[in-house]
């Protein structure tokens, strides 16, 4: 069972961490301000939902170190990479003598069928209207004569 009062210290350990007031922090993990300070309050204890928001939102923040206490804030970068290797974390030791290998390519210009420039085709068409719109919800309309 989570000991709430622990929690409420553990919370504010993350608020402090990130720099965040209690309702930034609840704006950012999308729940009531009220229910955040209802939980720091000691009035309410946190639901599975309000644990999962935390923890979507902020996925260096370990399970067990938010409910029981038990691991590290923040997650330490080591497990990270134990779990999912990097495109570094093995490399290949490097070869004596590389080889070198240079490939010279001609390159030939692509040549483009000759299409109808879509600005000249609209010259051969009249303007009949022409409707601006502004931001401040106003419009001009400009009509051939």
């Amino acid at each position: 069972m989570v000991n709430t009062a622990e929690f409420i210290e553990r919370l504010q350990k993350v608020l402090d961490y990130y720099g965040l007031s209690a309702s930034a922090f609840a704006d950012k993990i999308q729940v009531n301000r009220a229910s955040i300070s209802h939980l720091m309050s000691g009035r309410n204890k946190p639901s599975l939902d309000f644990v999962l928001k935390i923890l979507d939102t902020f996925p260096e923040i370990e399970l067990y170190w938010l409910l029981n206490g038990q691991g590290t804030f923040p997650k330490k970068p080591d497990s990270a990479e134990e779990t999912s290797g990097t495109l570094f974390s093995n490399p290949a030791p490097p070869r004596e003598n590389p080889e070198v290998r240079i490939a010279k390519v001609d390159v030939e210009p692509e040549v483009s069928t000759k299409q109808e420039d879509p600005i000249k085709s609209a010259q051969k068409k009249n303007i009949e209207k022409i409707i601006i719109f502004y931001t401040d919800g106003t419009f001009k309309t400009f009509i051939e004569s």
